[in-house]
């Protein structure tokens, strides 16, 4: 047992002290659950979302990215947190704490988030595989559906192989647009401008808006809290006497498992708007997921075009694995019931499979779904932000005034631009 602190001196401060040191080997045990939401971030409504702004407005839309992630960083970390210090997800918490029926509100407003993601996200899937094999598009579909099924299966041999597998995608995806920047020589200067000075007008609003909904996803803040709780299991079973100390630990390493992870999907998202911005805007050329792969054949070595299409491929199915898992936890935590994962899949492809099958525009539904998605943040944000503050939920991990100010100004952020986007889409602006 360690000595007890000095007289005179602050207890806590001391027990930080105590805290172990963040070890390297020791740090990869806790990576994983940040990299799996993060896959949120890089979906297919994000290739809509962020191609569409590189190519109708340049590069001037980047800043919206590096302030959205930001804003990602706060509240994942913030959603991890409340997994880590409570035992339980964000929806249980919603349950145990508000009110019947506010309950029973955010659980609709979650489940219209994860529908607005599922379609985007298996939509996106069959793009790809369109793309790539030229095969049908429904039949796509049907693929997709198959190879999502198979990657959900994964975890019955163990939640850390579907975390593995789901780091290989996103390192796949970032190793893709690696590749197409090294091809397309983007203008840096403009780059770095379009990152650092905001500029925004009312044609681009409402793209910047659905950017904001593609990066600060709402079904991933209800999906981060669970992702924790494998390890905070095993820390509970490993060493039930020094609760404290393992869960101070398991918080910093999330934190360095959030920065990683959302700072390269934000430098994914970056390279999206470069794409579009090099190739389409430069041109003067539209953009569609199509044409776009059609263009690259034609403007860069064809080999562009097929890593265009896999990085939309390994994003869609990523996302889509994801997504499903997400749907889970917001249906159990919500309603306290067992539903199978599986079982949420086969009825979230329906919505896809009759937009594909009313041969829809499927960037039109994309970037729409993503604007749902914004829509959907206070719903998840406020709750998030109202329990993490309160010490009755949260005990010694509860908000700093620090943090909870910077989570005020985030959901004040977030909800004038939903109302602004309300008040130019009620305007006919669109």
């Amino acid at each position: 047992m360690s000595a007890p602190p000095a007289p005179g001196r602050n207890p806590f401060k001391a027990r930080v002290r105590l805290l172990p040191t963040l070890k390297r080997g020791e740090m990869w045990r806790y990576f994983g659950p940040a990299f799996v939401a993060s896959v949120a971030y890089i979906d297919p409504g994000n290739f809509a979302a962020n191609f569409e702004g590189g190519a109708r407005f340049g590069y001037t839309l980047l800043w919206v990215l590096l302030w959205s992630n930001a804003m990602a960083i706060l509240i994942q970390y913030l959603s991890a947190k409340l997994g880590i210090a409570t035992g339980k997800t964000l929806p249980q918490n919603c349950r145990a704490h508000f009110a019947p029926k506010v309950n029973f509100g955010l659980w609709i407003a979650a489940e219209m988030a994860a529908l607005a993601t599922d379609l985007a996200e298996f939509l996106g899937a069959a793009l790809g595989f369109y793309l790539l094999l030229g095969i049908p598009l429904f039949i796509a579909a049907l693929l997709t559906a198959v190879i999502v099924f198979v990657m959900l299966a994964v975890e019955l041999y163990g939640f850390r192989r579907l975390e593995q597998l789901i780091m290989v995608f996103v390192f796949a995806i970032a190793g893709c647009y690696a590749f197409e920047l090294f091809l397309v020589h983007p203008d840096w200067g403009a780059v770095a401008h379009g990152v650092l000075v905001p500029h925004i007008n009312s044609a681009s609003i409402m793209v910047a808006v659905s950017m904001l909904g593609a990066t600060v996803m709402p079904h991933v803040i209800y999906l981060h809290s669970a992702l924790v709780q494998h390890r905070v299991k095993e820390d509970s079973q490993h060493c039930p006497t020094n609760q404290w100390l393992l869960t101070m630990r398991h918080l910093r390493y999330e934190l360095f498992d959030v920065l990683a992870a959302m700072n390269g999907a934000w430098l994914i998202n970056s390279a999206m708007i470069v794409m579009g911005a090099a190739v389409f805007y430069k041109n003067g050329l539209p953009f569609t997921f199509e044409d776009a792969h059609l263009t690259l054949k034609l403007i860069l070595p064809s080999v562009s075009a097929t890593a265009f299409a896999l990085a939309l491929l390994f994003s869609g199915l990523s996302s889509s694995t994801v997504g499903t898992m997400a749907g889970q936890v917001i249906i159990e935590g919500f309603l306290d019931i067992k539903f199978s994962v599986f079982l949420r899949r086969l009825i979230t492809i329906i919505p896809a499979l009759i937009v594909i099958a009313l041969k829809l525009d499927p960037l039109k539904i994309l970037i729409l779904s993503q604007v749902v998605l914004s829509f959907a943040i206070p719903f998840a944000l406020v709750p998030l932000v109202l329990l993490t503050r309160s010490r009755s939920v949260m005990a010694e991990m509860v908000n700093s005034r620090r943090t909870n100010a910077m989570a005020y100004v985030v959901t004040a952020i977030i909800c004038a631009l939903n109302l602004l986007l309300l008040y130019q889409v009620a305007g006919g602006a669109f």
